[in-house]
């Protein structure tokens, strides 16, 4: 019976030991919580990353965009400096805008010189005019003058005897005689002709009578 009880008394556990009882094994609610905070766990690890990479992407692409821009910008403006065909456009509109130029102010220029000419001419005109009223006015007056002065000769022929007048009325050239005779009165003028010579008479007669030949008759 001794070897039987210190059989039992090996096996017993030793002093040291812990005395707690075993873990249960989990349960399956508890299995499927575990699975799904760790498939949270890794999403939200995934999402993470990629808005990581996403932003990453974005600020490479600003700056390369940036650098492409800051690099482009001068290689153009070298490019419309430096390329020939740009510059002979450049050089003949300039030289055409210059001619435009030129040609407005040669056009405004006659125009200023045509203006000055046509008051010139006004003034010109207007003094032509002026001094053809003054000119007609002074005829007028001449020939009013003479027109008194020869009616002054009339009268003093018609009051001079025939044979007194004849002499002057021969040495008179015909046309101005025939003037004098055609405005004094018909006796008067009538004693002179007989005592001109008949010659003379005829002459003075055909030019009388040739002035009155187109007047109109009744």
């Amino acid at each position: 019976m001794k070897p039987a009880k210190e059989a039992r008394v090996g096996k017993a556990a030793p002093s040291g030991a812990s005395t707690k009882p075993p873990a249960k094994a989990p349960t399956r609610k508890a299995r499927r919580r575990l699975g799904r905070g760790s498939l949270v766990l890794i999403a939200t690890l995934f999402a993470t990353s990629g808005m990581i990479r996403f932003g990453s992407g974005i600020a490479e692409a600003f700056a390369t965009g940036s650098e492409s821009a800051h690099s482009a910008e001068p290689s153009a403006g070298a490019d419309c400096v430096t390329e020939p065909g740009v510059l002979m456009m450049l050089q003949e509109v300039q030289a055409r805008e210059q001619k435009l130029a030129e040609r407005e102010q040669l056009l405004t220029d006659r125009s200023q010189a045509i203006g000055l000419a046509e008051k010139r001419i006004e003034q010109r005109l207007a003094s032509l005019v002026e001094a053809e009223q003054n000119l007609a006015k002074t005829v007028t007056i001449a020939d009013e003058a003479a027109d008194k002065d020869v009616s002054r000769l009339v009268t003093v022929y018609e009051n001079m005897k025939p044979k007194e007048a004849a002499p002057l009325f021969s040495a008179m050239a015909p046309d101005f005689a025939a003037g004098f005779l055609s405005r004094m009165r018909p006796d008067a003028s009538a004693a002179v002709m007989s005592a001109l010579d008949p010659q003379v008479a005829y002459s003075i007669s055909v030019i009388m009578a040739g002035r009155n030949a187109g007047a109109p008759q009744q």
